[in-house]
C-alpha cells in the first residue's frame, strides 16, 4: 500500500469508527506511529478537517464525509456479486435494495473498469436449487424477523423439530424475544431468547411456521452479542463407510454436508461422518448401493438391514 492509498484508508476508517489513536492506525496499516504523525499532517494540509487530541486520539471533524471514491474491477465485482447474494437469500425489501445498490454502482464506473467488471461477474453464478422449494416461504418468515428484531418486537411461532427414535419429530409452541438472524452451514438460523427453555436458543428458519409478530416489545439481554453466538455443534455420532474406488469420485462429489473426512485406504476410500442421530445417513447411504458400506457404529448397521428387509417384502 503506497502513501496515496494508506490516507485514503485512513480517513475511511475515521469516518466509521470516530475516533482513533495513532497507535490503532500504526497498527492497522502496519506502519510506524511516526508515519502517521506524518500522513496526518498531510492529510491537514490537503484541506482534510483532521482533529488530534493528546491522550484520546485523531477524528474527523463533524459534517465531514468523504468524496466518492472509485473502485477497482476487483472491488466492484465484490459488491456487485454481494448484491447478488443479497437478492437470492433475503426478503423482497433488501432485494429491491440491493438491485438498486448495483444500479449505483454501474452507474459510476468507468467504461473500462465496467467491461472488466461484467466479465468478471460472468464467471461467478450464484445457485439457490437446493432450498427453492421453501425459498419463498423462508424469504417471507425471514422478513417477519427482520422487521420483529428491528422494531424489539416478540414472536410467536410452531416449531418442530426431528428426533431420533420412533416418534420421528416434535412439535412445540415458542413465544420468543428475537435478537438476530445467522447464516449457518448454509441455513438461516434465528437466535432467541426463549420463553419456555428460559434461555437463548437457535431455531432454524425451515422449521418455523405461524410466524406470528406481537405486539409487547422486549429488551436484549445486558452483554449480548450475536457475534459471539454460534448455533452449538451437537453431532457427536461418528459414522464410517467404506467407499468402493468406482464411485469414490461420485460420492466425493456429491459434497455430503456431515461428511468430514474421505481418503483412501487398503480396501477402498474411507468416509468419515459426524452426526447427530444415525437416520440422517440412512437414505443417503441406502442411494449407493453395496457401493458403499457401514463400518460403523452398528446402529446404523441394524437400521440399513431392517430398511433393506422392509424393501424386499415390498418386493
Amino acid at each position: 500500500m503506497n502513501k496515496t492509498e494508506r490516507m485514503l484508508a485512513i480517513v475511511i476508517e475515521l469516518q466509521r469508527k470516530g475516533v482513533l489513536r495513532a497507535e490503532d492506525l500504526a497498527g492497522r496499516f502496519e506502519t510506524s506511529v511516526r508515519t502517521i504523525y506524518r500522513d496526518m499532517q498531510a492529510l491537514s494540509e490537503m484541506g482534510v478537517p483532521v482533529a488530534g487530541a493528546p491522550g484520546v486520539g485523531y477524528s474527523l471533524m463533524e459534517g465531514y464525509f468523504l468524496p466518492p471514491v472509485s473502485f477497482t474491477a476487483e472491488e466492484a465485482t465484490a459488491l456487485l456479486v454481494g448484491a447478488d447474494f443479497v437478492e437470492l437469500r433475503l426478503d423482497a425489501e433488501y432485494g429491491s435494495s440491493a438491485r438498486s445498490s448495483q444500479e449505483k454502482i454501474e452507474a459510476i464506473l468507468p467504461e473500462n473498469v465496467l467491461e472488466e467488471t461484467a466479465r468478471l461477474r460472468s464467471a461467478i453464478r450464484l445457485l439457490n436449487d437446493r432450498t427453492a422449494r421453501t425459498r419463498g416461504e423462508e424469504k417471507e418468515t425471514f422478513e417477519q424477523l427482520r422487521r420483529a428484531i428491528v422494531r424489539k418486537r416478540k414472536i410467536r411461532f410452531h416449531y418442530s423439530k426431528n428426533l431420533p427414535g420412533p416418534d420421528g419429530s416434535r412439535h412445540s409452541e415458542r413465544t420468543a424475544d428475537p435478537y438476530g438472524l445467522v447464516l449457518s452451514q448454509g441455513a438461516w438460523v434465528l437466535v432467541a431468547f426463549c420463553e419456555l427453555r428460559g434461555d437463548i436458543r437457535h431455531f432454524r428458519l425451515s422449521r418455523m411456521n405461524e410466524l406470528v409478530v406481537l405486539d409487547a416489545s422486549f429488551e436484549v439481554l445486558p452483554g449480548f452479542t450475536l457475534q459471539d453466538r454460534r448455533p452449538a455443534d451437537n453431532r457427536n455420532v461418528i459414522v464410517r463407510m467404506l467407499v468402493d474406488p468406482a464411485v469414490a469420485d461420485l460420492v466425493q462429489g456429491a459434497d455430503n454436508f456431515y461428511m468430514e473426512t474421505f481418503e483412501p485406504g487398503e480396501e477402498g476410500w474411507l468416509a468419515m461422518f459426524r452426526v447427530r442421530q444415525v437416520e440422517e445417513l440412512l437414505q443417503w447411504t441406502l442411494g449407493w448401493g453395496a457401493a458403499v458400506r457401514v463400518l460403523e457404529p452398528e446402529s446404523l448397521r441394524d437400521r440399513m438391514r431392517e430398511e433393506i428387509d422392509n424393501m424386499r417384502q415390498r418386493y
